[in-house]
């Protein structure tokens, strides 16, 4: 189980850009890892040639009453056992262990050459059953929003009738967990056999189904992640979502941004600056 520490490290960066330039360089020595030994105002004064008055500036300026404060909160960013129990270390643990298996699955240049392929066909579809229907639905929403075609099916009698609409300008994207969703994979078959391009993503790679689709991306899958044992089923399909809009965002970049301009004007949505 990995430990989780509760840190004020986060407060100093995003107070960072703040600081005066004898903050920034006490910042940075704090961001870079203090013992206790070394947190005293004396030692650190001496060892950054600050005064003890620039130590205590630097601490009201991330909201503290002063530097002991301060000291006080960077003491507890060390590990502690008591401050969250089995279950809740359980959950965290099991987005730790998704988050590290995305990162070594991830194909970086595949990210590329799929976020391309969806300006390339006319039309997008994205095939989802159960919990993948709501990454399905994710999909839609949120690349919509930068102008794209794309629809969502989400189950299996939409998905069949679908095959009417697909053709080879179509790019249709499979989602199942397992690879093994039949109404999925049959989506996928058919679509290819109507000369549209295709991809799946899933968390398994099923070899009997990988004539089915062009393109296989990888999800990082757990055990029992179907079943929602731990964590919500969708989550390691999500973060790759997230990936790939954000290789699409980057690609054509400014035409981009303007459909989202545009999109988020005609709902009257105001980005927080």
């Amino acid at each position: 189980m990995l430990s989780y520490n509760k840190s004020i490290i986060p407060i100093i960066e995003s107070s960072y850009e703040d600081l005066t330039n004898v903050e920034k360089m006490i910042a940075d020595y704090f961001l870079n890892g203090v013992e206790n030994d070394e947190l005293s105002s004396k030692d650190v004064s001496k060892k950054l040639f600050v005064s003890e008055a620039s130590l205590s500036r630097f601490a009201k300026k991330l909201g503290f009453s002063g530097y002991r404060e301060f000291q006080f909160a960077y003491k507890q960013k060390l590990p502690s056992s008591k401050e969250l129990d089995f279950l809740t270390k359980q959950v965290l643990n099991s987005y730790q262990k998704t988050l590290e298996k995305t990162y070594s699955l991830i194909n970086n240049d595949q990210m590329i050459r799929v976020a391309m392929m969806l300006d390339e066909y006319e039309r997008v579809y994205v095939y989802g059953i159960a919990s993948s229907a709501v990454v399905a639905r994710e999909f839609k929403l949120r690349f919509m929003r930068l102008g794209l075609d794309v629809d969502y099916l989400a189950e299996a009698h939409s998905i069949r009738m679908n095959v009417s609409r697909v053709n080879e300008k179509s790019l249709v994207i499979g989602i199942s967990v397992s690879g093994r969703t039949w109404e999925v994979v049959e989506g996928l078959r058919e679509a290819k056999k109507k000369g549209a391009k295709t991809i799946m993503m899933s968390a398994a790679k099923i070899y009997e189904y990988r004539s089915y689709y062009d393109e296989l991306v990888l999800i990082g899958g757990l055990k029992n992640l179907a079943i929602s044992d731990k964590i919500s089923p969708q989550i390691p399909a999500l973060i790759v979502v997230d990936i790939l809009y954000a290789h699409y965002l980057h690609y054509n970049k400014a035409t981009k941004e303007e459909k989202l301009k545009l999109t988020l004007e005609y709902i009257n949505y105001e980005i927080e600056e």
